[in-house]
């Protein structure tokens, strides 16, 4: 499944996107505070996040952290590749090395099932699909 630190980037850049038409800018605090995470984790989240295009930062008094509409357009498992490569979606679920459709784990069918749902579904479903969900206050981050 998904790590800490990968829901937790998520919930930024779903927190950072609800902000985004209003053209001010979200300090670490401020996204911390609004996801109920720790500001070192989430410090450390948007400089991956930044690294990887996903979202933007800003030096200086008026600086911060923003999202494009651009980075909106992309799908979440953006996300989760920056965060936790595509181990989701290639490894056992049972953890072990050798697991493929020649040697099988003992829920290895079924997984493989489900994993390449995940991964539609990760790739189908764009971060503004989800923003609009918290705008609406459908769904929340913390």
């Amino acid at each position: 499944m998904l790590s800490v630190t990968c829901k937790t980037a998520i919930k930024a850049v779903l927190y950072l996107a609800a902000k985004a038409d209003t053209g001010t800018n979200a300090g670490i605090r401020e996204i911390a505070g609004a996801i109920n995470a720790s500001e070192h984790t989430v410090g450390k989240l948007l400089q991956t996040l930044v690294k990887d295009q996903l979202i933007h930062s800003l030096k200086g008094p008026a600086g911060g952290f923003y999202m494009s509409g651009e980075q909106l357009k992309r799908p979440i498992i953006d996300i989760i590749s920056a965060i936790d490569g595509d181990a989701l979606f290639t490894s056992c679920a049972l953890g072990l090395e050798q697991c493929s459709s020649s040697h099988p784990c003992p829920i290895h069918q079924d997984y493989m099932g489900a994993r390449e749902l995940l991964r539609k579904s990760f790739s189908r479903k764009k971060i503004a699909d989800l923003r609009n969900l918290v705008k609406e206050g459908v769904v929340h981050l913390a």
